[in-house]
């Protein structure tokens, strides 16, 4: 069974709310899981732009904490 990770990808909105989707990885698979609005999805390549892309999107979340 291969082993589980996971890593999280977090924005703030212009309102200073946090957004969080959650890249769990498993294998060659991650599936990605929004805390927010509870969206998933299954990807192969590229979880993290994924993730930034939702919440972009869906959530207006752009500003990078740690920048």
């Amino acid at each position: 069974m291969p082993s589980m990770t996971t890593s999280k990808v977090s924005r703030w909105d212009q309102h200073g709310r946090e957004h969080v989707v959650h890249v769990r990885k498993s294998g060659m698979q991650r599936q990605l899981s929004c805390d927010t609005c509870g969206w998933g999805k299954g990807v192969q390549f590229l979880p993290w732009l994924k993730a930034e892309e939702h919440l972009a999107e869906a959530h207006r979340a752009t500003v990078d904490p740690t920048a």
